[in-house]
């Protein structure tokens, strides 16, 4: 067991990302009562940037921000018996779990370590392959009395879920239970997002957002929990926070793990207190039978350059560019996007101003490089009047690809080395299930998950067998969409939203502050319209899926970022800014909505 009691365990999380705040893990362990302490570090384009560090030092590979974070806490941790739980480990795990050993030994500090390993795959080809592995790892290390247990790429979740095996005894038929820490692990995942981070409404936090605390799930043996935070920091905890995160990177309403596949529409948020929210009546079914694997590779170089166009004929001085640099370089790899940033009789340069951004990619890193960048620079006095640019011109760097394939479960051995040096391999799990209905069990292409109509796909029977199904409420009968008065305004006025990249994929989710809101926003907001309000979609696969508890619906834009983050030349390459996009443009509202 860890912890004092039996049928509660605290899990906090003091790191979303590769970067994150640098003081989380101080404030996580000085604001309150913890059992365990969690920290995510890796995403897509974070594998890339550390396979580029291991193919530079065979010795690196893992998130060196952790040591330096861990130092001044490691103590305090170990005598108060919080158990530390971290995939920072990334792709070199023992890497890191034998430099937590020296630090340890320097520190003068008693410090059990365990780590998992298993995830790396031989893709000939690629600069990383990695399994994403599931949580019966992270807790063999904890029932073995580990303080730290170290990962690699397992699911961002597994970090919440492994404890509460532990702490619970929970076995793989437990699939509610599972199911309801993997909402929590999914909520606490990314820091400070579930706690006002990256809220729509910011400005109606109690200190506008200012810096929102980072938060901790008091999680049951049910598998439900209360999302909270410390008392006395920053943010706030309300429906709203916790399900704009719970929209956060997902697809339908089916959320694929290695060791659960939970049912997002089956999860109910009520308000618990000030700042503590309890999510409960998530259900789970048995997994599918294969795991996802990120695939990164270099896929070339790139170089950017960005010209300043002011005052009048913007489109004609952008027209003169391109072809000038065309000419130049040749049109292979190159791309010129015009931002209209520019104001009609503007009293500055700035804000008269447009930046047309230029962008070459190529597999030779010398004409990506100076001979592009060069060329750029050369136009300074033979180009459109008032010529300038933003920057020097500059080498060519790398970029990445991101891609996703499949694993059998069974085709990859998760090995949990115990703080004692024993390697203990994990089992799969016996019972899995594909999913029908024409649904690909798609960790490759999240975007085909489920039905466009947001409808759960049927199970397989050993998967469903004498387990209840509740059914999912619809929307109660609104009005027709467009009916009454309505005023125009934007659409953010009265919905939330919150969006992000998966691979080449984005997803886009959006929430209603009401039922009547709700009513209205399922029936208005289509596909065909989303198409029309965000026309960079018109040509892509979007898929919609409903989420009526959460009063939200979701999109899935299939190949909106490319080649992922890492090798995307969109302004915003992870999708962040896409919800808010949509927010602000302009729609004829309700008015009902409005007064309301």
């Amino acid at each position: 067991m860890i912890g004092a009691s039996p049928d509660l365990l605290r899990i906090g999380n003091a790191s979303g990302f590769y970067g994150d705040r640098s003081s989380a893990w101080r404030e996580m362990l000085d604001g309150g009562d913890l059992d365990v302490l969690t920290g995510d570090y890796l995403a897509e384009l974070t594998m890339l940037i550390l396979g580029r560090d291991r193919h530079r030092d065979p010795d690196l590979g893992y998130a060196r921000t952790f040591l330096r974070q861990l130092e001044p806490c490691l103590g305090d941790a170990l005598d108060r018996g919080i158990r530390i739980v971290t995939n920072a480990g990334g792709l070199h795990p023992v890497g890191l779990a034998t430099a937590l050993r020296t630090l340890a030994d320097r520190l003068g500090l008693p410090c059990r370590i365990g780590y998992v390993e298993g995830d790396a795959l031989d893709r000939p080809g690629t600069l990383t392959a990695n399994a994403y592995l599931g949580a019966f790892g992270i807790a063999a290390c904890l029932d073995a009395g580990a303080d730290v247990v170290v990962t690699g790429r397992v699911t961002d979740a597994s970090l919440a879920v492994g404890p509460a095996i532990a702490h619970f005894g929970w076995t793989r038929t437990d699939l509610d239970a599972l199911a309801g820490a993997t909402v929590a692990g999914h909520l606490l995942e990314c820091g400070a997002q579930v706690s006002g981070g990256n809220f729509s409404f910011f400005t109606e936090l109690p200190d506008g957002g200012r810096r929102p605390g980072f938060p901790l799930a008091e999680l049951h043996r049910d598998g439900s929990a209360v999302l909270t935070k410390h008392p006395g920091t920053g943010g706030a905890v309300t429906r709203e926070t916790v399900t704009a995160q719970l929209l956060y990177e997902i697809a339908g309403p089916d959320y694929l793990g290695p060791d659960v596949v939970t049912r997002l529409d089956t999860v109910v948020l009520t308000d618990a207190g000030p700042d503590r929210v309890r999510v409960s009546g998530a259900r789970g079914t048995a997994p599918p039978p294969t795991l996802k694997v990120g695939i990164t590779r270099l896929g070339g170089f790139r170089n950017s350059m960005t010209f300043v166009l002011c005052g009048l004929d913007i489109e004609a001085k952008a027209a003169l560019v391109r072809a000038q640099l065309t000419d130049a370089v040749g049109a292979d790899g190159l791309e010129f996007t015009l931002a209209r940033t520019d104001h009609l009789d503007a009293a500055d340069t700035e804000t008269a101003s447009a930046l047309l951004r230029v962008h070459l990619r190529d597999g030779d890193p010398k004409r990506a490089g100076r001979a592009f960048s060069a060329a750029a620079v050369e136009l300074a006095l033979a180009s459109y009047p008032g010529c300038t640019l933003t920057t020097p011109p500059g080498d060519a760097s790398p970029y990445g690809v991101y891609a996703v394939e499949e694993v059998a479960q069974e085709g990859v051995r998760q090995v949990a080395v115990l703080p004692s040096g024993e390697r203990l391999d994990i089992a799969p799990p016996a019972v899995t299930a594909p999913l029908h209905d024409g649904a690909t069990p798609a960790w490759h292409d999240e975007a085909t998950a489920g039905r466009h109509d947001g409808a759960t796909p049927a199970r397989h029977d050993e998967a469903t067998a004498g387990r209840r199904e509740e059914p999912v409420p619809e929307p109660d009968e609104g009005p027709p969409a467009g009916s009454g008065s309505t005023r125009r305004a934007p659409l953010g006025t009265v919905v939330g939203a919150r969006s992000g990249d998966k691979g080449g994929d984005a997803n886009l989710g959006v929430w209603a502050r009401s039922d009547a809101g709700y009513r209205w926003l399922h029936g208005w907001l289509t596909v065909e319209r989303l198409r029309t309000l965000l026309p960079e979609t018109a040509t892509l696969p979007v898929r919609r899926y409903d989420l009526p508890r959460l009063r939200a619906v979701n999109f899935v834009l299939t190949g909106l970022l490319g080649a992922g983050a890492a090798g995307s030349t969109r302004f915003d390459p992870q999708a962040k800014a896409l919800g808010e996009l949509l927010r602000a443009r302009l729609v004829d509202l309700p008015a009902e909505l409005l007064d309301g």
